[in-house]
């Protein structure tokens, strides 16, 4: 089981307020070890985790829940979609976004749709779009920065699946529950099907999936290791794209291919080792 480190709990005993930074050191602690807990946890186990009475944790807990930063159901607190929200707002003030922002402004002014970067969030098994530029068309697919869904329910995230490490996959493939309402529904079988063809072509393509009308080509971007670190997609009215999609195949391609050449230049020192 997780624990908060000695180095937090100290913190923690070195304050007196109960108010102050204890229960700061706290609530960073709770997002540490429930981070790190695919399945949650119960009020005990945080108990034993975090060495705080139950009574002082249900304080901590419940205006979590109420806020939609934690989620509570059969006895278990997980993560909840209000912290994935300020985690992209986070990360979107990252470098991260900006580097790739040149490289998401040709891939705009070329296919004039949508264009939205997807990073991976394992704990929630969500993909978080970090940055995006909209398409100029009146009719466009239309989110605001920060937008999670499930990994299965979108193509870049999909590809993102995909691309992970093998035992990650696995383990996702097997276990994951596609709750989420989508207008062709995934099985277990068939989105382990996608997957594999995802790996083949280097790209995922999806008509209508997630919702009738809508289009998604997506692609990853590589670091020096080798590890997709991201999805750059575009979005768009499907007629739009069935009329284009060999042209956006190739060009989500190209443009994530450079993207990824950039990234490994730059985590690459001289000499060639990987940092």
């Amino acid at each position: 089981m997780p624990r908060v480190s000695s180095k937090r709990a100290g913190l923690e005993e070195a304050s007196s307020e109960p108010s102050g930074p204890r229960s700061l050191t706290r609530l960073l602690g709770l997002f540490e070890i429930l981070s790190k807990a695919r399945n949650g946890m119960t009020l005990a186990e945080l108990n034993v985790a975090l060495e705080s009475p139950k009574s002082s944790l249900l304080n901590l807990l419940r205006p979590l829940v109420a806020e939609g930063y934690l989620v509570h159901n059969e006895s278990s607190y997980r993560l909840g979609p209000s912290i994935f929200r300020l985690s992209a707002g986070v990360m979107s003030a990252w470098d991260f976004p900006r580097m790739i922002r040149p490289f998401m402004e040709e891939l705009a002014a070329r296919t004039e749709e949508t264009v939205m970067l997807g990073v991976m969030v394992p704990e929630a098994e969500a993909i978080t779009y970090v940055e995006i530029i909209e398409s100029p068309h009146p009719i466009r697919y239309q989110i605001p920065v920060g937008t999670s869904r499930p990994l299965y329910a979108s193509s870049a995230g999909r590809l993102l699946v995909a691309f992970s490490t093998p035992a990650w996959r696995k383990q996702y493939l097997a276990t994951v529950a596609l709750k989420a309402k989508m207008e062709i529904p995934f099985t277990r079988a068939s989105l382990s099907k996608e997957v594999a063809k995802i790996q083949a072509e280097g790209l995922s393509c999806s008509f209508g999936s997630y919702s009738k009308g809508l289009a998604s080509v997506a692609a990853p971007v590589f670091d020096a290791a080798g590890r997709c670190v991201a999805s750059l997609n575009v979005a768009g009215p499907s007629e739009r794209f069935q009329n284009e999609l060999d042209f956006l195949k190739a060009t989500v391609k190209e443009v994530a291919t450079k993207a990824s050449g950039m990234i490994s230049v730059i985590e690459r020192p001289v000499g060639g080792q990987t940092a």
